[in-house]
């Protein structure tokens, strides 16, 4: 795609609603509402509360962490955890652990002898989920590898009912066709920040980040291999499965 072309097929500022151009406070970690906030704040009331084992991580990571922003929130955890629950999966996959909130949050659902493999390239984070995960019931649901996770992925057998992607953005095209033959039939992978901050960039690091995604949300559409649905969640998520 050349750049005129990548330029041409985003979304302009001038196109998009008042409300989806409020930006956030901090580079990467900007956050525009997909919906008014009154909304999407109505409906995280309506939703069920988020545990007290993940209130708690989640309190930690803001005390703990110079990114808290990276963290999934409440309703996204939810959404996770009952893809799991619909999808009964057994076998997990999730690529960028973070704090290990999210992986919190898919291991509370998973059924008995379910499994949750977690991946995290950042030592720091990796160490503050362990911490997390040795404090959780559901210990003994994940495994948590520290390093990169292609390596990682190629070393695990499947088939994944879940994958769960939330890593490096110019990651993203590797990380799916990794993971792509090793997804069971009927499995589903969820992919994480597919609208960030609209797909308008205000930086030239967010700028690189936002081309990333354009061409990872253009492949996917130009897939047979699979059909998906892109949510508009936070910040946008991708719902992708097995072309029937």
């Amino acid at each position: 795609m050349t750049a005129d072309a990548y330029e041409s097929d985003l979304p302009r500022p001038g196109g998009l609603p008042q409300r989806a151009r409020r930006a956030a406070a901090t580079v990467l970690g900007r956050r525009r509402p997909m919906v008014d906030a009154g909304i999407e704040e109505y409906a995280q009331t309506h939703s069920s509360p988020q545990s007290p084992a993940l209130a708690a991580v989640a309190a930690d990571t803001r005390r703990l962490s110079d990114r808290p922003f990276m963290m999934s929130d409440a309703p996204q955890a939810h959404l996770l955890a009952t893809l799991v629950h619909l999808g009964r999966a057994r076998n997990v996959l999730e690529i960028g652990t973070f704090t290990g909130y999210s992986a919190l949050a898919m291991a509370s659902a998973l059924p008995e002898g379910g499994r949750i493999t977690t991946c995290e390239i950042d030592t720091g984070n990796a160490a503050i989920a362990a911490g997390h995960f040795a404090a959780s019931p559901h210990a003994d649901r994940i495994d948590l590898r520290v390093g990169p996770a292609l390596p990682t992925v190629r070393n695990l057998p499947g088939p994944f009912d879940l994958v769960f992607i939330d890593a490096d953005k110019t990651g993203y095209v590797r990380y799916f066709e990794a993971v792509l033959p090793k997804l069971s039939p009927h499995g589903v992978i969820a992919v994480d920040n597919t609208l960030h901050s609209g797909l308008v960039p205000q930086d030239p690091e967010e700028r690189v980040m936002v081309r990333a995604l354009h061409e990872f949300n253009t492949l996917l559409r130009h897939d047979r291999r699979v059909e998906q649905v892109m949510l508009t969640v936070r910040d946008g998520i991708t719902l992708i499965r097995l072309t029937s």
